[in-house]
């Protein structure tokens, strides 16, 4: 069973330094059909304008993965960690019994896309942690890089989360595939391009809900880029 969650449907919201959707419920934007899939509870997409940011502000219980695909994003936390995420870096920061954290644009001239997504933890009260990893072979076409997983395979961030997270990118006619165990889930988020997942159509920005699938095959109908999550 796919229930797509189409781009149009999503909760938007313009503040001028952030344009901002919502797949699910989140902040002001509120829908009890959409709290969240499985272990994933919130998929953000996020336009942060050149300068702008979010300012210092804590977070608990959740394991955070941020995703670029344009620009770039600085961060600094209360655990002293300071970094720049750019496209082929993933950064997972884990709230666990609370973290302070900010976010922001730094550069005047260009605006920076991005994903944040939440993910709920396998336990309440971890230690909070943040890690940043280079994704290998992120600019290759036609496969699935690893970008997430429970035990930091293939050079993946590591969640405390029983959930994977591949990102790849197709050329047109191009396909993968990727089977799902028996009790599994999976979710698909087009971040840009368009794609047939098991035949059914996918535009950028699009979502797609899956459970009772043995297989997923994704091909992409003009230069693709997806996230594809294997969910408890």
């Amino acid at each position: 069973m796919i229930r797509i969650r189409s781009a149009a449907e999503r909760g938007h919201f313009d503040h001028g330094w952030l344009n901002t959707w919502h797949t699910f419920s989140f902040a002001d934007y509120h829908d009890d059909r959409h709290m969240g899939f499985r272990a994933l509870r919130v998929m953000n997409e996020d336009i942060v304008a050149g300068g702008g940011g979010f300012p210092m502000h804590g977070h608990r219980d959740m394991e955070i993965v941020t995703y670029v695909l344009r620009g770039e994003l600085e961060h600094r936390d209360s655990l002293g960690n300071h970094g720049v995420i750019r496209p082929g870096v993933v950064q997972r920061m884990s709230a666990g019994t609370g973290i302070l954290h900010s976010e922001f644009n730094a550069s005047p001239g260009q605006a920076c896309h991005l994903y944040q997504i939440w993910l709920l933890p396998r336990q309440r009260g971890l230690t909070p942690g943040y890690e940043e990893r280079s994704l290998p072979s992120h600019d290759q076409a036609g496969r699935l890089v690893l970008v997430a997983s429970p035990d930091g395979a293939e050079g993946s961030t590591t969640i405390g989360t029983d959930a994977r997270l591949w990102a790849a990118r197709l050329n047109p006619g191009q396909e993968v595939r990727l089977p799902v165990a028996k009790g599994r889930h999976a979710w698909l988020q087009v971040t840009r391009g368009g794609c047939l997942l098991n035949g059914l159509a996918l535009a950028t920005s699009d979502g797609a809900a899956i459970s009772d699938e043995s297989e997923l095959q994704v091909q992409a109908t003009s230069d693709t880029e997806f996230l594809l999550f294997d969910l408890a």
